[in-house]
């Protein structure tokens, strides 16, 4: 009798891009816990993005392993986390067998828009264009689910949940 592996999403893209909002919905949809990859970095790493700089790889390190950590001690979990470049998302995978991306596909206008709406938070709108930059798109790359972020929650909800396999 095969083995079932729960299988953990990540929902990514740019900030603005709604990953929080969908992660949130997603996992109260299928009674999964969310993690919010915000909240695995280090002091050093908000303050600088709250200052308007972008964090390079190095400064990306210790989230992803923490990120990563995470995956395999939650199973089945939903992560919010940008996971901009293919490396980050091959980490990830690395991690956690199986592992799922939901892409958030947003222009650079309607993501500023976002940011800029949003208050309280450590990122810095003037890191928007370095977002893009960075960003390496999943095409191509096993396991993704490429979504119009300006698409109703509610769609968005449906489509990941018939998308996901159970745990």
């Amino acid at each position: 009798m095969p083995s079932s592996t729960p299988c953990s999403l990540v929902v990514m893209g740019v900030a603005g891009s709604g990953k929080s909002t969908l992660a949130n919905a997603v996992a109260r949809r299928l009674h999964r816990v969310c993690l919010e990859g915000d909240d695995f970095h280090g002091d050093t790493n908000r303050r600088k993005m709250a200052e308007g700089h972008p964090l390079t790889d190095d400064d990306r390190a210790s989230w992803l392993a923490q990120l990563c950590e995470q995956l395999q001690q939650q199973p089945a979990a939903v992560l919010a986390c940008s996971a901009l470049k293919r490396s980050y998302r091959q980490q990830l995978r690395a991690a956690s067998p199986g592992l799922r991306f939901a892409y958030l596909d947003i222009a650079p206008a309607p993501a500023h828009q976002r940011v800029d709406a949003r208050g309280g938070h450590f990122f810095s709108a003037r890191l928007m264009a370095s977002q893009f930059d960075t960003l390496e798109p999943p095409i191509d790359e096993p396991g993704v689910l490429h979504l119009d972020a300006l698409r109703p929650l509610d769609e968005l909800v449906a489509q990941v949940a018939a998308w996901v396999p159970p745990p």
